[in-house]
């Protein structure tokens, strides 16, 4: 939000000084001329008829979640197979998830969980990029081609459409939390202009953002606007020797839509509904894990709820990051038994706390949240207490969206090693994420759609049981 600060101070309620100031999102811009700074906007535009109004939340287990000690635990299996902390009862029936998930499993009936999805990639980097592109020919990530076809930024809001939260977007005090945000931002052969806009990128943008105006100048129009008008040509220039990172973050707060990722405007009561903050490793998982701290799952719920307040504004395309999920065992990586009774705790809290909520504001149908990583973990358990990369099953699961919930699809092997029936590939994950954006028959009008990201979207099936 731009604060427009004047050099002089007044007492406020409690008798405390602090700074008056504006903001431009209640302030009367006027004769301010708007249209250089979105002279660099790609020019996809909205397309009439092609965006549908939802919005896909993805979120991103990084370093490869366990899909027996998530959503398939296989408690008939020899115990070096099976789910290490046991499984729990759902609201489906007949369907259990791994114990530490007990309030997902509380709305299972609202979920939709893919137990037979597979790419066969085994290490880090190719398979993340590959799941955040649901595979697809441009090697863009979907927020990206989602941005190449629906705009870069919601028309009515300024909100870019395609959005990456990792932890140090919702504070400071999270910025030495892990995130690999490149593995799954990355744009292939489209133009920069469509990588996720990264509003934890740090630097001093925002800083820049305020302008000092002196306390007897305060209330004169035209000096205002004068300095508004400095400010843009500033950022002009940034924008032109620099990347559309500086050209969003400059809409968002010119268009009064920076309030999307201020949090105190929710109530304490939402607040800690999200809250992971007090889900920490414990002492003995940081004495043998040098990473633990790092892993550590306390910005999750904010993350989150972040995400919610961004969607419900109208971004389209919102990535949240959880890393940790590597556990080998041994060395600096997590055990299962080390990792598990942290992250899983967090993700259970924080994406049950989501799906509740967008029952609750009636965007249930509106929001669909996808629950994922770069790959699965070998069924059995390690010699150090650990599963190891695994690319021949995955966990995939889904909530909302206006697709066919309640339901578990496909089956895997009698171990967790494989799919036993309906196999479910990641053209199928693009699929069911673009038709869920997009109104894909619309889209082969688009005479102006790059061909190759026409192609992606167009050959893309979603899961049949999902539409």
């Amino acid at each position: 939000m731009l604060r427009v600060v004047s050099n002089s101070f007044a007492p406020d309620c409690e008798g405390m000084r602090r700074r008056e100031f504006l903001r431009v999102g209640a302030l009367g811009l006027g004769g301010l001329n708007l249209s250089q700074l979105l002279a660099g906007r790609a020019l996809a535009g909205t397309g009439s008829g092609v965006f549908t109004g939802k919005s896909v939340v993805m979120l991103n287990l990084q370093g490869g979640p366990t899909q027996v000690e998530t959503f398939d635990p296989k408690m008939t299996a020899p115990s070096e197979y099976r789910a290490m902390f046991g499984e729990v009862k759902t609201s489906l029936p007949g369907v259990t998830f791994g114990s530490q998930f007990p309030r997902l499993a509380r709305l299972a009936h609202r979920m939709a969980i893919i137990r037979s999805y597979a790419h066969g990639i085994g290490s880090h980097g190719p398979a993340a990029l590959h799941v955040a592109a649901g595979g697809n020919s441009t090697g863009a990530c979907m927020g990206s081609l989602f941005a190449c076809a629906a705009g870069t930024t919601n028309a009515r809001t300024g909100l870019p459409n395609n959005t990456i939260i990792i932890p140090a977007a919702v504070g400071s005090d999270y910025k030495d939390l892990s995130a690999v945000p490149q593995r799954v931002t990355e744009t292939g052969s489209l133009p920069p202009a469509y990588k996720a806009f990264d509003p934890g990128n740090g630097g001093t943008l925002l800083e820049d953002m305020k302008l000092n105006v002196s306390a007897d100048r305060f209330d004169d129009r035209k000096t205002l606007l004068g300095e508004l008008d400095k400010l843009r040509r500033r950022a002009d220039g940034k924008i032109e020797s620099s990347s559309t990172f500086e050209q969003q973050a400059l809409d968002i707060v010119l268009r009064g839509a920076g309030a999307a990722f201020d949090l105190t405007k929710e109530s304490p009561r939402t607040i800690a509904r999200y809250d992971t903050g007090h889900i920490k490793p414990g002492a003995g998982a940081q004495s043998r894990n040098s990473y633990a701290k790092m892993f550590s799952p306390v910005a999750l719920g904010k993350q989150m709820l972040m995400a919610r307040r961004l969607v419900e504004a109208g971004c389209g395309f919102v990535t949240v990051t959880c890393t940790g999920w590597d556990m080998h065992g041994g060395g600096k990586e997590y055990t299962v038994s080390d990792g598990m009774p942290v992250l899983a705790p967090a993700v259970d809290k924080a994406a049950s706390a989501f799906i509740e909520d967008i029952i609750d504001r009636g965007l249930y149908d509106q929001v669909l949240l996808v629950v994922t990583g770069e790959f699965g973990r070998t069924p059995k358990i390690n010699t150090k207490g650990g599963r190891d990369h695994w690319g021949n099953l995955c966990t995939l699961a889904f909530a909302g969206g206006g697709l066919n919930m309640g339901q578990v699809v496909g089956r895997s092997d009698r171990t967790a090693s494989a799919p036993a029936d309906n196999p479910v590939t990641s053209n199928m994950l693009l699929g069911t994420v673009m038709h869920t954006l997009l109104n894909v028959p619309n889209l082969r009008l688009r005479a102006d759609l790059p061909n190759d990201v026409q192609r992606a979207i167009v050959n893309s099936r979603p899961i049949p049981q999902l539409v």
